[in-house]
């Protein structure tokens, strides 16, 4: 056997070893849940029902840190303003502290009023649904992150309840308004994500990267840039953050949003004025301005998002803890014991830490390639979709917000590279004389591959050439075909939109085979 089939052998065997240690410490968070579980409640008359729930919640909240919190961080990762160490460790941090500070002291068991908790028929019937639920909801997540998928959490749970909610009671059950409106949003989210990501970016390239001195540029719109981006996460923790601990209107959250805005610009205005003075004077060092901004915006989006979808794995997980535990507890609405929150908590940055990664990777440069700038405009439209969609009532996913704003920047970029590749075109076919093409092709070697600022000046030489600058018609259309590149992988907008379609009907059915397996092995 040579060298190399023993390192072959070698690399396999570590990834192996890796593999079976992230499934070896996720059981045994499982584990610890269900030890601690049987102990506190060993005196509830079914508690093993209570420590089965418990165990589910946990292995939920693990697949929702897996999979859901990339959407966060994954940006920032893959324009390098962060590590992926450092990303799983803010994440973690943030999550964990937006879950157990502002997770609520109310949850509604039942998502948005999916199915009406009145018409099931008794207390162990209802316990068979929210496990049934959070089994299903949490083997689709399980699934979809192993394909590489970012789906919405809250999407599976919604879909996991109605599921299992048709199954013990009919089709009555489900409110079929609230359902089409969260269809509605498949399309809603991720097209108001993209269009104000889109908007930002190309802002952004107007004001800053298509000027002639973009670093003197940078100096005078980052301030205003930045301080839109404070006011805009500012609000949004108020109204999906602080507004589960102190209720916040909109209005309110708005003004303190302003007031932030308004401090921020003062103070960030001398700091990037001094940074200017230090950086290149290309794109790389503005790039660089972002940096800071985007593990702010990482570390906020982080701590709204425990705040909220933590609810996704212990609501359910809470509803069964109120009717085992209490006497006449109400099932739609249940104040979550701070263990329960903490499991939520716990799981979710486990499984950021132990399974994350795949979908950070996905989301930071599967799609299309982030520099911090863009990196900068996705978490920008996250926060002020989620802001338009609060007030407007509409429902949203903030998972698809955030792949909208990725997808939506990366069609940008198409649009600009081919409207260049246009301009080209029209100014080679003006060109007429002599055959020689060396100069052109050198200068269209670089073009090709240049970013879309570049690309002016660029042309600006080709003019300069004259007859130099001689292309044929059948040189043209290979030219064409040539600058028309896909900036955004089709294979990966295929494969996460399709997840995206059949989240909930998927959810539904395991949920529902799960509940049906529950019912039959409880039923005497």
């Amino acid at each position: 056997m040579k060298v190399g089939d023993f390192l072959k052998i070698e690399n396999a065997t570590d990834l192996s070893r890796s593999e079976v240690g992230r499934l070896g410490t996720a059981i045994l968070f499982m584990v610890g849940v269900m030890i601690y579980a049987g102990t506190q409640f060993a005196h509830v008359e079914q508690s093993f029902l209570l420590i089965a729930a418990a165990v589910i919640g946990a292995y939920m909240s693990l697949n929702i840190g897996a999979n859901d919190v990339a959407n966060n961080v994954g940006p920032a990762v893959g324009s390098f303003a962060m590590t992926l160490t450092m990303a799983i460790v803010i994440a973690a941090i943030f999550e964990a502290g937006g879950a157990i500070i502002a997770g609520g002291d109310v949850v509604h068991t039942v998502k948005k009023g999916i199915i009406d908790p009145a018409n099931i028929a008794d207390a162990d019937t209802f316990i068979w649904v929210m496990m049934g639920a959070l089994l299903g909801a949490a083997i689709w997540l399980n699934a979809a992150t192993w394909l590489g998928a970012p789906v919405s959490t809250t999407h599976s749970i919604v879909g996991g309840v109605m599921g299992a909610g048709i199954a013990s009671a009919g089709w009555d059950i489900v409110n079929w308004d609230s359902m089409f409106k969260i269809a509605s949003s498949w399309v809603i989210s991720p097209l108001c994500g993209g269009v104000i990501a889109a908007l930002t970016l190309y802002i952004l390239k107007k004001l800053i990267f298509f000027k002639e001195d973009p670093i003197s540029a940078a100096r005078r719109v980052m301030p205003y840039m930045i301080s839109v981006m404070a006011w805009s996460f500012t609000t949004y923790i108020c109204l999906k953050g602080i507004n589960q601990i102190v209720k916040v209107n909109f209005s309110t959250a708005v003004a303190i949003g302003t007031a932030a805005a308004v401090a921020c610009f003062f103070i960030v205005r001398p700091i990037i004025a001094r940074a200017t003075d230090r950086i290149g004077d290309d794109r790389d060092g503005v790039n660089k301005l972002f940096t800071i901004p985007l593990i702010f915006a990482a570390a906020l989006l982080s701590f709204a998002h425990g705040a909220n979808d933590v609810a996704n794995a212990v609501g359910p997980l809470a509803g069964i803890v109120e009717v085992l535990t209490v006497d006449g507890g109400n099932h739609a609405q249940v104040s979550i014991p701070m263990w329960v929150m903490v499991i939520g908590a716990l799981g979710i940055s486990f499984g950021l830490a132990l399974f994350g990664p795949k979908l950070i990777h996905t989301v930071g440069s599967e799609i299309t390639e982030l520099d911090r700038s863009r990196a900068f405009c996705i978490a920008l439209a996250a926060a002020i979709t989620v802001i338009i969609a609060s007030q407007l009532g509409m429902p949203i996913s903030s998972t698809h917000v955030a792949l909208g704003a990725v997808f939506g920047v990366g069609f940008l970029r198409e649009f600009l590279e081919q409207r260049m590749s246009k301009v080209v075109e029209d100014v080679l076919s003006k060109h007429v004389g002599s055959p020689s093409l060396a100069k052109v092709e050198m200068v269209l070697a670089e073009f090709r591959n240049a970013p879309a600022e570049e690309k002016k000046r660029m042309l600006d030489a080709l003019k300069a050439m004259g007859p130099e600058a001689v292309i044929s018609a059948a040189q043209r259309k290979k030219l064409r075909k040539a600058l028309k590149r896909q900036l955004v992988k089709r294979s990966t907008l295929l494969k996460i939109a399709s997840a995206w379609i059949i989240t909930v009907p998927v959810s539904g059915v395991l949920a529902a085979l799960f509940y049906f397996a529950l019912r039959g092995m409880m039923l005497p």
